[in-house]
């Protein structure tokens, strides 16, 4: 079947770091594959140096887009601020040309914003690190960002979250072009865990503040100080001086949740903290956090962040 080209794209602020690790990752999948046989495919794995260029739609140090197709290029994360629009430009028209050969694109963490600026992900499911959330959405509000997954697989585009979520894209790519059992051997030579886990596992709750909506932001601090504990909609809108409904479609706009999910999500905070540093029962932390029915708290928990309390005290304890 011959082998699978990858191509690691190290566009400007790319994390050197990562893309070595990925290199690794599949280096190490190559010699977990068994005996060559006729059907079998091995790893063709390549740097792409792509420095931006001033020219609309040029980039002169990516390589001559001749020859052999790419089956995958990759866009690592970063440590910078996300790539600007025009540093970003020639390089989206260069993704675009491949993809539309068959490439399937890739991005971990920053690089989203580069795969974003292709234009590619429209109307589509994507996701980045659940700190860039904000900042993502303002700029592409035409797509589909959801945080809380630590990957998406879109079969033609690939999204991973956390900055360290390369493992995760790099054995999800493994599994699809060596297969499972030369995914789970790699996975097991380099201690990490098979794909599976979720970003939300990790995230705490980042609300939004800078949206400029005065009285969304007095009530939102009001929250905070009681820690989601007082948060009858009469309550609320008395503190931002609104009406209630005008407040229910304000406090939306300006923070992307409802009051409901506001507060539940700033308990749940606070039951992650409680679950991480005390020892107190489930029961209790419900009812610190807020919640006299402890089974309404769990539904809430598991929902919110993927695992039961109890799963992630067993994780996370400090």
């Amino acid at each position: 079947m011959g082998e699978v080209r990858i191509g690691i794209v190290l566009y400007p602020g790319a994390q050197r770091s990562a893309a070595m690790g990925l290199a690794d990752l599949f280096q190490v999948a190559a010699r977990m594959i068994p005996e060559p046989q006729e059907d079998t495919r091995g790893l063709q794995v390549r740097m792409i140096e792509a420095m931006s260029s001033t020219a609309a739609d040029t980039a002169p140090a990516l390589p001559d887009t001749s020859g052999d197709p790419w089956h995958v290029l990759i866009l690592p994360p970063s440590l910078d601020a996300p790539i600007r629009a025009e540093t970003a430009a020639p390089l989206a028209s260069w993704l675009r040309r491949h993809h539309a050969n068959g490439a399937i694109l890739a991005s971990v963490c920053g690089g989203a914003f580069l795969l974003a600026e292709t234009g590619l992900l429209r109307q589509r499911a994507v996701t980045t690190h659940w700190a860039y959330a904000d900042a993502f959405r303002d700029r592409f509000p035409e797509v589909d960002l959801d945080p809380d997954r630590l990957i998406i697989d879109g079969g033609d585009i690939i999204s991973a979250g956390g900055l360290m979520s390369w493992t995760d894209l790099g054995l999800k790519l493994v599994d699809r072009f060596l297969g499972p059992l030369v995914m789970s051997k790699t996975a097991r030579m380099m201690l990490v865990d098979p794909p599976g886990r979720e970003q939300r596992y990790y995230s705490g709750f980042a609300p939004r503040l800078t949206h400029g909506d005065a009285p969304v932001l007095k009530v939102q601090h009001f929250l905070q100080r009681h820690e989601g504990k007082e948060a009858r909609l009469a309550t609320l809108a008395a503190e931002a001086g609104l009406e209630q409904r005008t407040l229910l479609r304000r406090f939306r706009k300006a923070t992307g949740l409802t009051t409901t999910e506001y507060t539940q999500r700033l308990r749940v905070a606070k039951a992650q903290e409680l679950l991480q540093f005390s020892r107190h029962p489930v029961e209790r932390i419900s009812w610190e956090v807020g919640y006299a029915d402890a089974g309404a708290f769990r539904k809430v928990f598991h929902r919110i962040v993927g695992l039961t309390p109890g799963e992630y005290r067993q994780r996370f304890h400090a």
